[in-house]
C-alpha cells in the first residue's frame, strides 16, 4: 500500500459551514466527535456547542476549541443523553449561546464487548439508552425547535456498519446503531415537511488515542486487516463526511445513511 492511502493528507476546510452553528453530543477526547467539532471551526461555522458527560475533557476541549480556532464562540455544556432533562437544557442552552442552532451532530453512543449468551439486561439497555435513545431524545427536542424557527437545518447521526454487518460480541451495539439508521430514515420523512436533513454517517473503523487504550491490540490488527487500505480511517475523514452531510452539498439529500468505510467483506 503506498504512502498516500496508508497516510493520507489532512483536508483543510473550506467554508461549507460558513455562517451557521452547530452543536455536537459526546465532543469532548480525541474521538469522531472532537474531530467534527474541529472541522465544524475550519469550515467556517460562527458557533459551536459541544457536550460530553465528563467535566474535565469538556472543559479542555472547549479551552482547545478556541485556542485552535481563534474564536471565543465556542461553548460546553455537560450533558447524559438517557436524562431527557439533561437533553432539554443542553439544546436550550444551544439555543440561547447560538442564536439557533442550524446543525445537530448525533455523536453521543457507547460500546461493549459481551457474547449475547453472558449479556445482562442492564448492560444491553445501557448501550441501547445511550446509542439509541439517546440520539432520539437529541432529534425529537431538536426537531421541535428547528421547526417553531421555520428556517430548516440539518441533523447528522452517527451510526455504524455494524448496523448492516455481523460481528461476534456486538449484539447490542449493532441493534441500537441498525435503530439509528432506521431513526434516521423515518424521522427525516417527517422533518422534511419543515425543511430540515437528516442523514447519517455509518464508519466501519476510526482509530484514536482512546481506543487504541481500550482495545487489545490483536482486534485492532485484524479489524484494520479487513479494510481494504489495511488501516482504521483517521476520525477527521469520518468527520469530513459529517461537513458534507451538514452542508448545502448535500442539499437533496435526506433518509441517508452513508458508509464512511474501506471494507472489503
Amino acid at each position: 500500500m503506498n504512502d498516500v492511502t496508508r497516510n493520507p493528507a489532512y483536508v483543510p476546510g473550506h467554508g461549507l459551514l460558513k455562517g451557521r452553528s452547530v452543536l455536537i453530543t459526546a465532543a469532548a477526547g480525541a474521538g469522531i466527535g472532537f474531530a467534527a467539532a474541529t472541522k465544524s471551526m475550519e469550515e467556517g461555522c460562527r458557533g459551536i456547542v459541544i457536550s460530553d458527560v465528563h467535566e474535565g475533557r469538556l472543559a479542555a476541549s472547549v479551552d482547545r476549541l478556541k485556542e485552535q480556532s481563534g474564536s471565543d464562540q465556542v461553548w460546553g455544556k455537560l450533558c447524559d443523553v438517557t436524562d431527557e432533562t439533561e437533553v432539554q437544557a443542553l439544546v436550550d442552552f444551544a439555543e440561547e449561546k447560538l442564536g439557533g442552532v442550524d446543525i445537530l451532530i448525533n455523536n453521543a453512543g457507547l460500546g461493549t464487548t459481551k457474547a449475547l449468551l453472558d449479556m445482562e439486561d442492564s448492560e444491553w439497555n445501557k448501550v441501547i439508552d445511550v446509542t439509541l435513545n439517546g440520539t432520539m431524545r437529541m432529534t425529537r427536542y431538536m426537531m421541535r425547535k428547528m421547526k417553531e424557527r421555520g428556517n430548516g437545518g440539518a441533523i447528522v447521526n452517527n451510526a455504524s456498519v455494524l448496523g448492516w454487518r455481523a460481528q461476534k460480541e456486538q449484539s447490542h451495539y449493532a441493534a441500537a446503531k441498525a435503530g439509528v439508521m432506521a431513526l434516521t430514515r423515518c424521522s427525516a420523512l417527517e422533518a422534511a415537511e419543515f425543511g430540515v436533513r437528516i442523514n447519517a454517517v455509518s464508519p466501519s473503523l476510526a482509530v484514536h488515542a482512546m481506543l487504541r487504550k481500550s482495545a487489545p491490540v490483536e482486534l485492532l490488527q485484524e479489524l484494520e486487516g479487513r479494510e481494504a487500505y489495511g488501516r482504521g480511517a483517521e476520525v477527521w475523514e469520518v468527520a469530513n463526511v459529517m461537513m458534507f452531510l451538514a452542508s448545502d452539498y448535500s442539499s437533496y439529500m435526506t433518509g441517508e445513511v452513508l458508509s464512511v468505510s474501506s471494507q472489503q467483506a
